[in-house]
């Protein structure tokens, strides 16, 4: 299904999206991967969901990627006598391991390894930043803390801690068998929440065993110092603002989200901006101006993929949500500006054979009247590193593999088409200009970009480039055998 647009839109699944038809629906009108929030529902629920995927995949023709957003651990304090308490600004207020029912000076944190890393003048926030603790004095099961900013707590809010690196696997049991399961299943990506550490990922990548690429969420601050280090051994990224916004001052997320893209780009590594896109769209069939100036920002920097998340899953308006940013990034994308953005953002690689000819890809592209990349990959990093290009063409990725197919759905650009395995470099070219002109990429009197690899199917070995006619008398004329 070949979009206008080159950005991907990804939509959350839930119980404003969870039928047959409403997942086509979605699929159509621009949605190029769903995410399961395995936050929400059961593992009989998720399969249903990934059960309607594949059968609108199947029904559609087109290949869709599916990615699953683990929960992470989830700090949170415990219960009140009354339910809730006010806090007071300057009062004294007491986190311990008590599991007595709280009041107005004190409740239980039941996260022992939170008190063995907290320090004197350590920040504790509550309920989404809206309250703010400062830590005065604590021990291995207590802290003396301050009021900063005060407001209603309640029973089991959330609670970060931004100024200390946790002692804290980035998988829970639970994620642990989430993770299992929707490998098992057959998803494309899995979301890594809690990331703080490259060895958080490096964890995951041996549960995983290959079987769906790992994606990192960066929402603590500890993950962006170390977010080098996190992204070498990650193969995409998302920029989770909402964490980001509670932990940080929100006026460092902006910077941050064009730091850690460009990075992302510059490795040839899907990067999602997500969280609060179009959050006035889960009650209204209009966003905001705003909002859609926060689209697009994200567009313009290049990232690979924009999120719903509760617009898509629990809104009123999940159609109209998806239809809002598919025309935003059109708009957006036809632009003069954006390519003069895209290009003067673009870092030069060119640390071996395949980066020197997806960079030869895309000037040949960009001087001559090719309507097309045609690449042929196995793992899909031909196509990736194509994608980092941001070529002014669009890119078709051929692969015999279903499963490259489904995870290239989240790279910028990328149209992937199936193909049968092929031993010829011929047969490669005449395979990728049927497909450009089957997709509507390109007619007869028209020329197109192929890469490959010799010897086939091994991945990569990316190092042929041919300038070839979409009229194949004419490739045979040149090359009978």
């Amino acid at each position: 299904m070949r979009r206008q647009r080159n950005v991907k839109i990804v939509a959350t699944l839930g119980p404003a999206s969870d039928t047959h038809e409403m997942i086509a629906a979605l699929h159509k009108q621009g949605a190029d991967v769903f995410r399961l929030n395995m936050s929400h529902g059961s593992h009989e629920e998720i399969r249903a969901k990934h059960a309607m995927i594949r059968a609108v995949e199947e029904e559609l023709g087109s290949t869709i990627g599916i990615l699953a957003d683990l929960q992470g651990p989830k700090l949170r304090v415990g219960v009140f006598a009354k339910e809730s308490e006010d806090l007071v600004e300057g009062a004294s207020f007491r986190l311990d391991l008590d599991e007595t029912p709280g009041d107005a000076s004190r409740v239980c944190l039941p996260h022992p390894e939170i008190f063995a890393a907290l320090e004197e003048g350590a920040s504790l926030l509550v309920n989404d930043g809206k309250i703010r603790l400062k830590v005065k004095t604590c021990g291995a099961d207590f802290a003396e803390c301050e009021v900063v900013f005060g407001g209603a707590i309640s029973n089991r809010k959330g609670v970060n801690v931004p100024d200390v690196l946790l002692p804290l696997a980035a998988l829970s049991d639970k994620d642990r068998a989430d993770l299992e399961f929707v490998c098992d299943l057959g998803v494309d990506w899995l979301a890594l929440s809690f990331v703080q550490r490259p060895e958080d990922v490096d964890e995951a990548r041996v549960l995983t065993k290959g079987r769906a690429a790992i994606l990192s969420k960066i929402e603590k601050p500890s993950a962006v110092e170390r977010f080098d280090d996190i992204l070498a051994v990650s193969d995409g990224i998302m920029v989770a603002r909402g964490d980001l916004g509670v932990e940080l001052p929100v006026s460092a997320v902006p910077p941050i989200q064009k730091r850690l893209v460009r990075r992302c780009r510059a490795v040839g590594k899907p990067v999602i901006v997500a969280t609060q896109m179009l959050e006035s769209m889960i009650d209204s069939p209009m966003p905001t101006r705003a909002e859609v100036s926060d689209v697009a920002t994200a567009i313009y920097e290049g990232a690979d993929g924009v999120m719903l998340s509760a617009e898509s899953a629990a809104g009123s308006y999940p159609l109209e949500a998806v239809a809002t940013m598919d025309n935003v990034a059109i708009e957006v994308e036809r632009d003069a500006t954006y390519r003069q953005i895209i290009e003067a953002s673009r870092t030069a690689s060119r640390s071996g054979i395949a980066d020197a000819m997806v960079s030869a890809a895309r000037e040949i592209a960009e001087t001559t009247d090719v309507k097309a990349i045609c690449c042929f990959t196995h793992s899909g990093t031909t196509a990736a590193l194509t994608a980092r290009e941001r070529p002014r063409v669009p890119i078709i990725a051929l692969t015999p593999l279903v499963r490259t197919a489904r995870r290239l759905a989240l790279s910028w650009g990328v149209n992937c088409v199936l193909t049968e395995e092929l031993d010829r470099f011929k047969l490669a070219v005449v395979s990728a200009v049927r497909a450009a002109r089957e997709e509507g990429f390109a007619q007869e009197t028209d020329f197109v970009v192929v890469l490959a690899g010799v010897p086939f199917n091994v991945p990569g070995t990316t190092n042929i480039l041919r300038v070839a006619p979409c009229d194949e008398r004419l490739i045979f004329a040149s090359d009978p055998e």
